[in-house]
């Protein structure tokens, strides 16, 4: 991979997110570039990879501290709640060769 800007890393990073993981509620899948969620946790996960480290517990911290509306906004419920265990895991994964093409 070319040396890219941040702001094309995060691009392509979200992009990545946005088509490989998902929110399951009631056994529906709405990928994170539908829900519009993909660029915000691209931006709030890149600064792990410039770091040089993806740790499990920080990308569940990330995922922890992004509050998600539902319900017309009568409730909260953080982004880990939504996401299966092995979208987490693809997600580290996707993180992990993300950073290997840095």
């Amino acid at each position: 991979m070319a040396k890219l800007s941040q702001s094309e890393a995060i691009e392509n990073l979200a992009a990545e997110i946005g088509e490989n993981v998902y929110i399951d509620v009631a056994k529906w899948h709405l990928y994170l570039s539908n829900a519009h969620l993909h660029t915000v946790l691209a931006e709030k996960l890149y600064p792990l990879l410039s770091a040089g480290s993806v740790e499990e517990d920080q990308v569940l911290k990330i995922l922890q501290d992004i509050p998600i509306k539902i319900g017309g906004g009568k409730r909260e419920v953080p982004l880990s709640d939504l996401l299966p265990m092995q979208c987490q895991v693809n997600l580290i994964d996707l993180l992990e060769e993300f950073q290997r093409h840095l």
